[in-house]
């Protein structure tokens, strides 16, 4: 099945995030969705979860706490404010769009599998809704420039629209912090990977336990050729990838058929 090309004006869109729902990202991604509409549902975690991929609270209540008309914050996961968004309080109003982000910081390569962020849009496609997931390239030691998300997500967000895809497919979007007028271009690309993961970072602790946090990414290269996502961003250019809920490796799955399956 695909998803039918909608046009996002005056439609309902679904807003979540990972960073929280007091996060600046969140700002910026529900000033650009009012450029479709006014009809904008927000439901955020109540702290930042980072770094909680596509994580379920199964063993605690979630707790939903109404902020303002239309905005929910929620004790939970990403997953679970898209989870209880569509089955609970939006179950007799869904949306038509779920927009995930905007993620302060890249969700590129093998962090994508690690994105609370990326991972709210699949749950949205899980549920049979269009979702797109937003990222914005963040130097930590200034203030992020949001700028470029700004000028061309709206754009982007109805030229994807736009078009057929597959129901189990949705959309992740990355934009490198450049000022607007240095994009170099916007590209679809695949996924991609890094060299190296991440830093292990001890920290003093005066009990002498052993105390650690997991720091940035070691410095390298990045691997694969020019058409994979973070290879697009380190070049200046905005990346859209393509990403599939379905999990299977067809060419993998071929052999163990062939190493297993009776004939």
């Amino acid at each position: 099945m695909s998803v039918t090309p909608i046009n996002p004006k005056g439609k309902r869109i679904l807003l979540v995030n990972d960073d929280g729902i007091n996060a600046l990202g969140l700002r910026v991604l529900e000033r650009i969705a009012r450029e479709f509409t006014s009809d904008i549902w927000i439901f955020a975690p109540e702290t930042e979860k980072s770094g909680s991929s596509h994580s379920l609270t199964l063993n605690a209540t979630v707790r939903i706490e109404r902020i303002s008309k239309k905005k929910y914050s929620v004790v939970g996961t990403p997953t679970d404010c898209v989870l209880m968004a569509i089955n609970t309080i939006m179950k007799d109003t869904p949306p038509d769009l779920v927009l995930a982000g905007i993620n302060q910081g890249l969700n590129i390569a093998d962090d994508i599998s690690y994105s609370g962020t990326v991972a709210a849009a699949m749950e949205g496609a899980l549920l049979g809704f269009p979702s797109i997931s937003l990222s914005q390239q963040s130097n930590y030691a200034r203030r992020t420039n949001w700028s470029v998300a700004k000028r061309f997500a709206p754009e982007i967000i109805s030229r994807l629209l736009s078009v057929k895809w597959r129901r189990d497919v949705f959309m992740n979007i990355n934009f490198p912090d450049h000022p607007e007028e240095n994009v170099s271009e916007i590209i679809a690309v695949r996924q991609g990977r890094r060299s190296k993961s991440y830093q292990i970072v001890e920290v003093a602790d005066p009990r002498k336990n052993n105390l650690y946090m997991i720091g940035n990414p070691h410095p390298g290269q990045s691997l694969g050729h020019g058409d994979a996502d973070n290879k697009a961003v380190e070049r200046g250019a905005i990346s859209i990838t393509p990403l599939h809920v379905n999990q299977t490796h067809a060419g993998a799955l071929s052999e163990l058929k062939t190493l297993f399956n009776e004939d």
